[in-house]
C-alpha cells in the first residue's frame, strides 16, 4: 500500500514547537493474534495524528524480527512516524550495522539508541558482546556514522537502577548528547518533580537536549509490581495508596490509573515538557482517555 505523508518528518523540529508533542510506544507481540491487536491500536491511536510512535526491542533480540516488521509496516501502511528501538544487548557491531540496516531499507530514519539491560534481569551484571558496544553513546556514534538517522536515548528521572547518583545520570545523558543523540525518552515515572530536577541537571552542564517525559497509565493492581520490576525503582505510595484502595474494583481501577496520569501528564506540561511519551502497552482506551482529558487537539 502506499504511503501517506508524515504528520512531523522531524522529532526534534516537532518537540520546539508551541504545540506539545504527543508519541505512543508499542512493544512486538509474541504472535499473530498480539499483532493484529496492536495493529487495532495503532490506527486507534493514529487519529491524534502523533508526532512518532515507537517498537520497542526485546532484551538479547527478543522480538527482533518483528520490531523491524512492525516498524517497517507503520512506515509504509499509515501516515505515522516511527522509531525504531535498538539496543547493544547481545549484538556484534556487525550484526547492529545489519539492524541498522534493515531499518533503512524499510524507510525508518528515527532510531531510540539503547545499551540496554542486562541479559537475565536488572539483578543481573551487564556483560557487552565480544565484539559488541559498552554503552548507549557507542551506539548513537555508531547510527549516526551509517546514515541520516535521528538518533534518541533514554533518560531517568528516578536514577538507573546502576547508577551511583542522579548527577551521574545527567553526565551520561551529556555524553550521548555530545554523540549525536538528538532528544531523549525517560523512563517512566510519577513526579514531576523528579522530570524537573532531571532537566535541570543537565541544562545546568550546558545541554539543551529536549528530554520527553515517558508516562504508563496504569489500569490495574498487577502492573504495580511489575513497573518496580522494570524499572528499579518502587512506586511511590501516594500512586500505589490511590490504586489499592480501590483494588477490588477493576473499573475504578482503570478510573484511578487515568485520573493519575492526567495530573501527572498536566504537571508536566505546565513544567515545561516538550511533550509525553505514552507506553501504551499495546492497547489504546486508557491513552486515548488520557488524551481526550488534557484537551489536546490532533495535529493539523
Amino acid at each position: 500500500m502506499p504511503r501517506a505523508e508524515n504528520v512531523v518528518r522531524s522529532i526534534p523540529d516537532a518537540l520546539a514547537q508551541q504545540r506539545p508533542s504527543i508519541s505512543f510506544e508499542f512493544f512486538p507481540p509474541k504472535d499473530d493474534v498480539g499483532e493484529r491487536a496492536l495493529w487495532a491500536a495503532i490506527r486507534a491511536l493514529e487519529k491524534t495524528r502523533p508526532t512518532f510512535v515507537s517498537v520497542t526491542y526485546g532484551a538479547g533480540g527478543s522480538g527482533r524480527d518483528r520490531t523491524i516488521r512492525m516498524t517497517g509496516r507503520i512506515a509504509h501502511e499509515t501516515t505515522l512516524t516511527p522509531m525504531a528501538h535498538l539496543t547493544c544487548v547481545g549484538h556484534s557491531v556487525a550484526e547492529l550495522r545489519s539492524i541498522i540496516g534493515h531499518y533503512a531499507d524499510g524507510g525508518v530514519r528515527n532510531v531510540l539508541a539503547l545499551r540496554g539491560d542486562p541479559q537475565g534481569g536488572l539483578d543481573q551484571a551487564w556483560v557487552r558482546h565480544p565484539q559488541g558496544l559498552d554503552h548507549a553513546d557507542e551506539l548513537v556514534a555508531l547510527i549516526r556514522d551509517l546514515g541520516p538517522f535521528t538518533v534518541g536515548v533514554a533518560a531517568f528521572p528516578d536514577r538507573h537502577p546502576e547508577s551511583p547518583s542522579l548527577d551521574h545520570d545527567a553526565d551520561i545523558l551529556v555524553r550521548k548528547t555530545d554523540a549525536g543523540a538528538a532528544f531523549a525518552i525517560t523512563q517512566f515515572f510519577f513526579t514531576a518533580d523528579a522530570y524537573a530536577a532531571l532537566r535541570d541537571r543537565v541544562a545546568a552542564r550546558g545541554c539543551e537536549l529536549p528530554i520527553i517525559p515517558g508516562l504508563m497509565p496504569v489500569t490495574n493492581v498487577r502492573q504495580l509490581a511489575r513497573m518496580t520490576e522494570l524499572s528499579g525503582q518502587p512506586v511511590p505510595p501516594a500512586v500505589t495508596e490511590r490504586l489499592e484502595a480501590v483494588g477490588d474494583d477493576p473499573q475504578a481501577v482503570r478510573a484511578v490509573g487515568v485520573e493519575i496520569a492526567t495530573e501527572l501528564a498536566s504537571a508536566l506540561l505546565a513544567e515545561g515538557a516538550p511533550g509525553i511519551h505514552f507506553i501504551t502497552m499495546n492497547r489504546s482506551t486508557a491513552t486515548l482517555q488520557v488524551w481526550d482529558n488534557l484537551g489536546l487537539e490532533a495535529a493539523q
